[in-house]
């Protein structure tokens, strides 16, 4: 079976035993995902199965989009709700207080890496150290948060939810400790939910259980659920080849730029997705400015 399933992560799985479920489930034996997500959070996972795990390599860096739910007064070691209290004190802030500092968290900003995480440090993973009480130095990252927004604050709780558009390697609990730090009382992430990722959205995902109801179904009962793998790759632009180019593309040769009728000009410095003239995607093509060629990147169709 090839393709993508995009599943709706429910709490307390990880990524890998979302992998492992689905795998089972719909009897394939290559399967993998897109990126993790952390066992607390719920939402968007795609699921690679078949030759659609070689799309990892390849990836668009696309925005991720979450709903953060959040809670001031509180530190964790974590950063969120699950991790050891390490101070608790009495908040009295309002939605103009979080919503005034919310820009400097926009655009552009550095970001360091929450002690557990999966980052490496000198060949360790830091949550790793971080359960053997150890803290380290960690560098901080650039990310970008193209959008963030208060959707709703319960003052008398000190709760709130947040909408978050960014890039990938952007840690939200961070930014929730990031704010409550600048609120001077603390803040930890009670709930994350993914609602986007790689292009896919919530409203196109399965509940993990309803992949376990149809499992003894067969491999038919998934068809309708399957995203095609081409449609991982759907911001690159792409380009239809006749049927000797494609034969030529199949088999590892590349295609002169200047004999693709299909290809807009100017070329763009980007990947390809490369269709057959029966529509069949067949790979990943790269151009070379260098020697006007369009290379095989990745093959997904070789006959």
């Amino acid at each position: 079976m090839n393709g993508i399933l995009i599943i709706d992560k429910p709490q307390d799985y990880t990524s890998f035993d979302v992998v492992a479920v689905v795998r089972g489930c719909v009897r394939e034996r290559k399967a993998g995902h897109t990126g993790t997500l952390d066992p607390m959070a719920t939402g968007v996972l795609p699921i690679l199965l078949g030759t659609a795990t070689k799309v990892q390599s390849l990836l668009p860096d696309t925005d991720k989009e979450y709903e953060a739910f959040f809670r001031l007064g509180l530190t964790t070691d974590t950063l969120d709700i699950t991790g050891k209290v390490l101070h608790e004190t009495t908040a009295c802030h309002t939605s103009a207080d979080i919503e005034a500092l919310l820009p400097q968290f926009r655009g552009d900003i550095l970001q360091k890496p929450p002690m557990y995480s999966a980052v490496y440090k000198n060949g360790v993973r830091l949550y790793e150290l971080a359960r053997q009480g150890i803290e380290t130095e960690r560098e901080a990252r650039p990310v970008h948060i193209s959008r963030l927004e208060l959707l709703q604050f319960d003052e008398a709780t000190q709760s709130g939810r947040l909408q978050v558009i960014c890039s990938k390697g952007t840690y939200i609990r961070s930014l929730c400790d990031d704010i409550g730090q600048q609120l001077g009382c603390g803040g930890v992430l009670t709930a994350l939910r993914r609602v986007r990722a790689c292009g896919y959205t919530i409203a196109q995902a399965t509940p993990l259980a309803e992949i376990r109801r149809l499992a003894p179904e067969g491999q038919e009962a998934f068809i309708p659920l399957l995203r095609p793998v081409d449609s991982v790759f759907a911001e690159f632009p792409c380009v239809r080849v006749s049927e000797k180019q494609a034969q030529r593309f199949r088999n590892g040769a590349p295609l002169l730029l200047s004999r693709l009728k299909s290809l807009s000009t100017p070329v763009q410095q980007t990947f390809y997705r490369v269709y057959a003239p029966d529509g069949c995607f067949l790979g990943i093509g790269e151009p070379s400015m260098a020697t006007e060629e369009l290379l095989v990147k990745k093959l997904f169709d070789k006959n």
